[in-house]
Protein backbone atom coordinates (compact mmCIF):
# COMPACT_ATOMS: atom_id res chain seq x y z
CA UNK A 1 0.00 0.00 0.00
CA UNK A 2 1.49 3.16 -1.17
CA UNK A 3 0.08 6.39 0.71
CA UNK A 4 0.69 9.91 -1.29
CA UNK A 5 0.29 12.56 1.71
CA UNK A 6 1.26 16.39 2.45
CA UNK A 7 1.56 15.50 5.79
CA UNK A 8 3.66 11.64 5.95
CA UNK A 9 4.80 12.16 10.29
CA UNK A 10 0.89 11.42 10.63
CA UNK A 11 1.32 7.82 9.80
CA UNK A 12 4.30 7.28 12.31
CA UNK A 13 2.59 5.72 15.47
CA UNK A 14 0.20 3.93 12.96
CA UNK A 15 2.43 1.71 11.52
CA UNK A 16 4.64 1.20 14.59
CA UNK A 17 1.90 0.01 16.67
CA UNK A 18 -0.27 -3.15 17.47
CA UNK A 19 -1.70 -5.51 14.44
CA UNK A 20 -0.20 -2.94 11.72
CA UNK A 21 3.38 -3.27 13.28
CA UNK A 22 2.89 -7.03 13.64
CA UNK A 23 1.66 -7.51 10.22
CA UNK A 24 4.91 -5.11 8.63
CA UNK A 25 7.00 -7.06 11.06
CA UNK A 26 5.34 -10.55 9.58
CA UNK A 27 5.77 -8.91 5.69
CA UNK A 28 2.00 -9.58 5.33
CA UNK A 29 1.69 -5.94 4.21
CA UNK A 30 4.48 -3.38 3.28
CA UNK A 31 3.30 0.61 3.45
CA UNK A 32 5.27 3.08 2.29
CA UNK A 33 4.15 6.67 2.46
CA UNK A 34 5.47 8.98 0.02
CA UNK A 35 5.51 12.66 0.59
CA UNK A 36 3.40 14.82 -2.32
CA UNK A 37 5.99 17.19 -2.14
CA UNK A 38 8.77 15.02 -3.75
CA UNK A 39 7.25 15.15 -7.12
CA UNK A 40 7.30 18.95 -7.25
CA UNK A 41 9.89 21.27 -9.45
CA UNK A 42 9.18 24.23 -7.22
CA UNK A 43 12.55 25.03 -4.95
CA UNK A 44 9.67 25.68 -2.09
CA UNK A 45 7.87 22.49 -2.57
CA UNK A 46 4.53 23.94 -2.98
CA UNK A 47 1.87 21.74 -4.46
CA UNK A 48 -1.46 23.80 -3.99
CA UNK A 49 -2.58 27.36 -5.54
CA UNK A 50 -5.13 29.07 -5.44
CA UNK A 51 -9.08 27.72 -7.15
CA UNK A 52 -10.05 29.53 -10.80
CA UNK A 53 -13.09 31.10 -10.49
CA UNK A 54 -12.26 32.41 -6.74
CA UNK A 55 -13.26 30.79 -3.86
CA UNK A 56 -11.82 29.91 -0.25
CA UNK A 57 -8.73 27.23 0.46
CA UNK A 58 -6.38 26.12 -1.94
CA UNK A 59 -6.50 23.23 -4.39
CA UNK A 60 -3.72 20.24 -4.91
CA UNK A 61 -2.15 20.85 -8.13
CA UNK A 62 -2.64 17.65 -10.95
CA UNK A 63 1.02 17.93 -11.80
CA UNK A 64 2.85 16.61 -8.73
CA UNK A 65 0.18 13.42 -8.00
CA UNK A 66 0.10 12.38 -11.74
CA UNK A 67 3.86 12.25 -11.52
CA UNK A 68 3.96 10.37 -8.18
CA UNK A 69 1.41 8.05 -9.34
CA UNK A 70 3.12 7.37 -12.84
CA UNK A 71 6.14 6.66 -10.70
CA UNK A 72 4.29 4.24 -8.45
CA UNK A 73 1.99 2.62 -10.48
CA UNK A 74 2.32 -1.15 -11.38
CA UNK A 75 0.39 -3.62 -13.87
CA UNK A 76 -2.45 -4.60 -11.22
CA UNK A 77 -2.46 -1.09 -9.07
CA UNK A 78 -5.66 0.52 -7.97
CA UNK A 79 -5.61 4.13 -7.11
CA UNK A 80 -7.79 5.31 -4.59
CA UNK A 81 -9.19 8.76 -3.16
CA UNK A 82 -10.49 10.27 -0.33
CA UNK A 83 -13.44 12.00 -1.36
CA UNK A 84 -17.16 13.16 -0.13
CA UNK A 85 -18.34 12.23 -3.19
CA UNK A 86 -16.59 8.29 -2.89
CA UNK A 87 -19.10 5.25 -2.17
CA UNK A 88 -19.46 4.76 1.29
CA UNK A 89 -17.13 2.24 2.73
CA UNK A 90 -17.97 -0.63 4.28
CA UNK A 91 -16.81 -4.14 5.49
CA UNK A 92 -17.72 -5.32 1.79
CA UNK A 93 -15.52 -3.22 0.63
CA UNK A 94 -12.62 -4.17 2.94
CA UNK A 95 -12.96 -7.66 1.69
CA UNK A 96 -12.28 -6.42 -1.54
CA UNK A 97 -9.52 -4.35 -1.08
CA UNK A 98 -8.10 -7.39 0.78
CA UNK A 99 -7.89 -9.44 -2.08
CA UNK A 100 -5.49 -6.58 -4.41
CA UNK A 101 -1.50 -6.66 -5.03
CA UNK A 102 -0.71 -3.12 -5.00
CA UNK A 103 -3.18 0.29 -3.67
CA UNK A 104 -2.46 3.90 -3.54
CA UNK A 105 -4.07 5.86 -1.42
CA UNK A 106 -4.58 9.84 -2.13
CA UNK A 107 -5.17 12.08 0.64
CA UNK A 108 -6.41 15.51 -0.28
CA UNK A 109 -6.19 18.35 2.13
CA UNK A 110 -6.90 22.05 1.95
CA UNK A 111 -9.82 22.59 -0.27
CA UNK A 112 -9.24 19.58 -2.31
CA UNK A 113 -7.94 18.05 -5.41
CA UNK A 114 -8.02 19.70 -9.31
CA UNK A 115 -10.78 17.52 -10.69
CA UNK A 116 -8.25 16.56 -13.66
CA UNK A 117 -6.46 14.32 -10.50
CA UNK A 118 -9.73 11.99 -10.84
CA UNK A 119 -9.08 10.79 -14.92
CA UNK A 120 -6.28 8.37 -12.64
CA UNK A 121 -8.02 7.27 -10.34
CA UNK A 122 -10.16 3.36 -9.93
CA UNK A 123 -12.79 4.69 -7.25
CA UNK A 124 -13.20 7.75 -4.59
CA UNK A 125 -14.35 6.50 -0.87
CA UNK A 126 -16.13 8.52 1.80
CA UNK A 127 -15.60 6.60 5.32
CA UNK A 128 -19.01 8.70 6.49
CA UNK A 129 -20.49 11.78 6.01
CA UNK A 130 -18.63 14.37 7.98
CA UNK A 131 -15.59 16.83 6.58
CA UNK A 132 -12.45 16.04 7.95
CA UNK A 133 -8.81 18.16 8.09
CA UNK A 134 -7.61 15.68 5.50
CA UNK A 135 -7.03 11.94 3.73
CA UNK A 136 -4.52 10.81 6.22
CA UNK A 137 -7.59 9.17 8.91
CA UNK A 138 -9.25 7.76 6.17
CA UNK A 139 -6.53 6.78 4.66
CA UNK A 140 -5.78 4.66 7.61
CA UNK A 141 -8.79 3.83 8.20
CA UNK A 142 -9.17 1.71 5.26
CA UNK A 143 -5.36 0.86 5.64
CA UNK A 144 -6.62 -0.57 8.96
CA UNK A 145 -9.68 -2.48 8.27
CA UNK A 146 -7.92 -4.17 5.31
CA UNK A 147 -4.58 -5.50 6.69
CA UNK A 148 -6.42 -7.05 9.49
CA UNK A 149 -8.33 -9.21 6.76
CA UNK A 150 -5.03 -10.17 5.04
CA UNK A 151 -4.66 -14.05 5.64
CA UNK A 152 -2.14 -14.85 8.62
CA UNK A 153 -2.50 -11.66 10.14
CA UNK A 154 -4.81 -12.29 12.70
CA UNK A 155 -6.74 -15.59 13.05
CA UNK A 156 -9.18 -16.56 10.91
CA UNK A 157 -12.23 -17.75 13.71
CA UNK A 158 -11.30 -13.77 15.17
CA UNK A 159 -12.75 -13.00 11.87
CA UNK A 160 -15.54 -15.43 11.60
CA UNK A 161 -18.06 -13.96 13.59
CA UNK A 162 -17.55 -10.55 13.23
CA UNK A 163 -19.73 -7.55 12.89
CA UNK A 164 -21.70 -7.11 9.61
CA UNK A 165 -19.95 -10.68 8.28
CA UNK A 166 -23.45 -11.79 8.16
CA UNK A 167 -25.42 -8.31 8.06
CA UNK A 168 -25.72 -8.41 11.70
CA UNK A 169 -23.49 -6.49 14.58
CA UNK A 170 -21.93 -9.01 16.45
CA UNK A 171 -23.16 -10.72 19.88
CA UNK A 172 -22.24 -9.61 23.58
CA UNK A 173 -19.02 -11.18 24.87
CA UNK A 174 -17.83 -11.41 28.76
CA UNK A 175 -15.09 -12.60 30.94
CA UNK A 176 -14.26 -13.07 34.31
CA UNK A 177 -15.58 -12.34 36.85
CA UNK A 178 -19.26 -14.35 36.81
CA UNK A 179 -20.61 -11.83 38.99
CA UNK A 180 -19.36 -7.91 38.92
CA UNK A 181 -21.09 -5.30 40.86
CA UNK A 182 -24.22 -7.16 40.64
CA UNK A 183 -24.21 -8.18 37.11
CA UNK A 184 -23.92 -11.75 36.11
CA UNK A 185 -22.66 -13.55 32.84
CA UNK A 186 -25.24 -15.34 31.13
CA UNK A 187 -26.60 -18.58 32.77
CA UNK A 188 -26.52 -19.90 29.12
CA UNK A 189 -22.68 -18.92 28.78
CA UNK A 190 -21.13 -21.08 31.74
CA UNK A 191 -23.38 -23.87 30.34
CA UNK A 192 -21.02 -25.80 28.51
CA UNK A 193 -23.87 -26.24 25.90
CA UNK A 194 -22.49 -25.58 22.56
CA UNK A 195 -25.90 -25.45 20.69
CA UNK A 196 -27.41 -23.44 23.24
CA UNK A 197 -24.28 -21.12 23.30
CA UNK A 198 -24.39 -20.78 19.51
CA UNK A 199 -28.38 -20.19 19.48
CA UNK A 200 -28.26 -17.52 22.51
CA UNK A 201 -25.45 -15.30 20.64
CA UNK A 202 -27.22 -16.13 17.11
CA UNK A 203 -30.77 -14.12 18.55
CA UNK A 204 -28.68 -11.53 20.50
CA UNK A 205 -27.11 -10.72 16.96
CA UNK A 206 -30.26 -9.90 15.46
CA UNK A 207 -31.74 -8.36 18.58
CA UNK A 208 -28.83 -5.77 18.72
CA UNK A 209 -28.86 -4.98 15.25
CA UNK A 210 -32.61 -4.50 15.35
CA UNK A 211 -32.05 -2.15 18.19
CA UNK A 212 -29.47 -0.38 17.56
CA UNK A 213 -28.62 -0.10 13.30
CA UNK A 214 -32.08 -0.11 11.52
CA UNK A 215 -30.31 0.84 8.39
CA UNK A 216 -29.07 -3.07 8.25
CA UNK A 217 -32.05 -4.87 8.76
CA UNK A 218 -34.61 -2.55 6.35
CA UNK A 219 -36.98 -2.84 9.63
CA UNK A 220 -37.38 -0.81 12.96
CA UNK A 221 -36.76 -1.14 16.72
CA UNK A 222 -39.81 -2.88 17.98
CA UNK A 223 -38.26 -6.56 17.71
Amino acid sequence: IDILTLFPNMFDGFKTESIIKRAIEKEKVEINIIDIRDYTPYKNKQVDDYAFGGGAGMVLMPQPIFDAVDDLRKENTKIIMMTPQGIKYDQKKAYELSKENHIILICGHYEGFDERIKTIIDEEISIGNFVLTGGEIPAMVIIDAVTRLIPGVISQDSLKDESFNDGLLDYPNYTRPEEFRGMRVPEVLLSGHHKNIEKYRQEEKIRLTRLNRQDLTGGDNNG
